[in-house]
């Protein structure tokens, strides 16, 4: 008893310096290793146009209008006029409709143990009462809301953890162009700051890091402060992007984008969380039209792989400028909770099998004594895995779901599996179908 209380005081009296040498020895908190999946929510002021060429982030509209051979500076022409500035599009972003509590029901429905949420984009609009962005925040104008807010707090009662992304830098905010190091002291600091004591937030994920190198965002000194001294919980999960040359080298966990992976140690650890929308947009384009987006099987099997690799997925969605969800991105959600609500088992708070064969239609996990085999298809008649190496005695093989026993042989170096034969009426779910080997 002695011993456990030394270790739980010495862990929670660990004191980081200013240093990536000893923020990088911050273990990742085991809330975020076990929850596997979450949702982004992309949505401010460019939701209000929403547009995008197809395979472009709609969430950059004010940047691509600086283009004026680009295919967004013509949409703008054509349907708000050339004097129409982007500012003038923050009154139109009402968020009328707008019930964090409904949110919350969907992605706890969704089976997301997570939800991420733009606090601000590189537009610099915040979407809660910043006093940095004087009349550029949810409050002073458009909804007149601290959006930020109540969705944290209707997410946190609705039993999942909620935390904000937030950008570092702004494409067009004077004192950043003029004075980066100004900006950081008077502007990002105290915003960053602001945050984490109005809402003591379970995740922060910065973005936007790419034009200075972490001394001049002043990073590990935030960071240092973070987990010393704020009132975030002491298990806050932080990512990798905190400046030009730090990601997937410092910070808690890698962020690869639609599958872009930088070099480093963070994805080689399995501590990476990928990072897309249902289509090709993080804010909601209206210029994708049903076939655009992913089918909920294709989301699943993103999320498969990605947990049997030892990561998460972070599923972005997409609302629209008056607060609601988009019903094609509600269904895919719903759908994916109920495939959860009957193979979570072999998804969250799992391990990566290391000895996992590389098969095209299978992806593994492991928890405990037993290994999950993912069937992306419904399986052959006949098929194999590996005997693993720590477990000798025959695995009693189920159909997760059911109380369906599927036949096991001896074959050598593998078990040889019959799939069992069923009617459509006793397969637990569609889109992927999980075997529990249990040893």
């Amino acid at each position: 008893m002695l011993l456990t209380s030394f270790v739980i005081a010495t862990a929670i009296a660990t004191v980081y310096e200013p240093t990536w040498e000893s923020l990088d020895q911050r273990p990742n908190p085991q809330w975020f290793e076990d929850a596997k999946f979450g949702i982004f929510i992309h949505w401010g002021v460019y939701s209000v146009p929403s547009w995008a060429p197809k395979d472009t982030y709609s969430e950059w509209y004010w940047n691509h209008m600086q283009n004026k051979e680009g295919a967004t500076w013509k949409f703008h022409v054509e349907k708000y006029g050339e004097k129409f500035q982007y500012q003038d599009f923050a009154p139109m972003f009402k968020a009328e409709l707008y019930d964090p509590d409904q949110w919350a029901d969907i992605f706890k429905r969704s089976g997301a143990k997570y939800v991420v949420l733009t606090s601000k984009h590189h537009d610099g609009f915040c979407m809660w009462p910043s006093a940095q962005s004087w009349n550029w925040n949810a409050m002073d104008i458009g909804p007149h809301r601290d959006l930020a807010g109540e969705l944290i707090n209707a997410v946190k009662k609705a039993g999942i953890k909620a935390g904000f992304y937030y950008s570092l830098y702004e494409w067009f905010n004077p004192l950043y162009k003029q004075d980066v190091n100004r900006y950081v002291e008077e502007h990002m600091l105290p915003q960053m700051k602001d945050l984490i004591i109005r809402y003591q937030p379970d995740v922060l994920w910065t973005d936007g890091d790419w034009d200075y190198p972490s001394s001049v965002w002043r990073s590990t000194e935030f960071l240092a402060w973070l987990f010393n001294e704020s009132p975030a919980p002491k298990d806050i999960a932080v990512n990798d992007r905190w400046g030009k040359g730090c990601r997937n080298r410092h910070g808690g966990f890698a962020t690869p984008e639609y599958g872009h992976i930088s070099e480093g140690p963070l994805m080689e650890k399995g501590l990476f969380e990928e990072c897309q929308g249902m289509g090709k947009s993080f804010g909601y384009n209206r210029n994708e039209a049903a076939e655009d987006y992913r089918s909920t099987a294709e989301l699943l099997h993103l999320l498969i792989d990605n947990v049997s690799r030892g990561g998460n997925l972070l599923l972005d969605i997409g609302p629209s400028a008056d607060g609601r969800i988009p019903e094609i991105m509600q269904e895919r959600l719903l759908e994916m909770g109920k495939w959860l609500e009957v193979n979570g088992e072999a998804i969250y708070a799992s391990d990566v099998w290391k000895e996992a064969p590389k098969m095209e239609h299978f992806r593994f996990t492991r928890k405990d004594k037993a290994i999950y085999a993912i069937a992306l298809k419904w399986p052959p008649e006949k098929w194999a895995i590996p005997k693993p190496k720590e477990y000798s005695n025959k695995p009693e093989v189920t159909l997760v779901g059911t109380s369906i026993i599927a036949q096991v042989e001896d074959g050598g170096n593998e078990w040889l599996i019959t799939t069992p034969c069923v009617s459509p009426a006793q397969i637990p779910c569609q889109h992927a179908w999980i075997f529990k080997f249990q040893y």
